[in-house]
């Protein structure tokens, strides 16, 4: 589904699969985005038009996700949210320096597409001026009151597993209630099911 732009991101991994995944993800949830194989042009690009949003591989060509991250913070400070990913560095240590370097966010490969949306809304909620949530949209108030819970959660990040132990339902009910969200919804994946959801409330769920 289609949503207003948020702004520009930037998607910084030198694999092509990892960054093609990640920018669609993007784009479903209303970023206009700019790919970039290496960390030695983000600068550059970003002095072209200020992103407000990086994802950010850490193991990148020439220079790291670490020191692009330090030198996008030095030059825009807190105007652009920058979340770092790896599938290499994944110690507590990693996210702890990469969090020290500057970063908001650190999330370990492989991710769960809906994750990372959630994740990276919740920064750019917020980043903007508070707002009054507007009234929830008609498809969104449709839901149950179970799918709303799972929808919540999913938009928290939780794995369909961790939502069924939440919930003390069988992850095969949960499947059940996602898949029927989703029609609801009208969209195709449970990315597009959070960035709908927080869109349209404001970063809100209805309860």
């Amino acid at each position: 589904m289609a949503t207003a732009s948020r702004g520009l991101a930037l998607v910084i991994d030198g694999d092509d699969d990892d960054r093609a995944f990640v920018t669609a993800l993007l784009q479903r949830a209303g970023f206009r985005t700019r790919e970039l194989p290496s960390g030695a042009d983000v600068l550059a690009a970003a002095a072209e038009e200020r992103p407000v949003l990086a994802v950010l591989e850490v193991c990148l060509p020439g220079l790291n996700g670490y020191e692009v991250c330090r030198e996008l913070r030095e030059e825009y400070g807190e105007s652009v949210a920058i979340v770092l990913v790896s599938g290499e560095r994944t110690e507590s240590f990693d996210r702890v320096a990469g969090l020290l370097v500057g970063a908001d966010d650190y999330i370990f490969k492989p991710f769960d597409g809906a994750e990372l949306i959630a994740r990276v809304l919740r920064l750019m909620d917020h980043a903007a001026p508070s707002v009054e949530p507007k009234e929830a949209l008609p498809a969104l108030a449709s839901l149950t009151t179970r799918e709303r819970e799972v929808l919540t959660l999913l938009s928290q990040g939780y794995r369909q597993a961790e939502i069924a132990s939440a919930l003390v339902i069988s992850p095969t009910t949960v499947a059940t209630h996602i898949q029927r969200v989703l029609k609801k919804l009208g969209v195709h994946d449970r990315a597009q099911a959070v960035a709908l959801a927080l869109h349209g409330t404001a970063g809100r769920l209805p309860v």
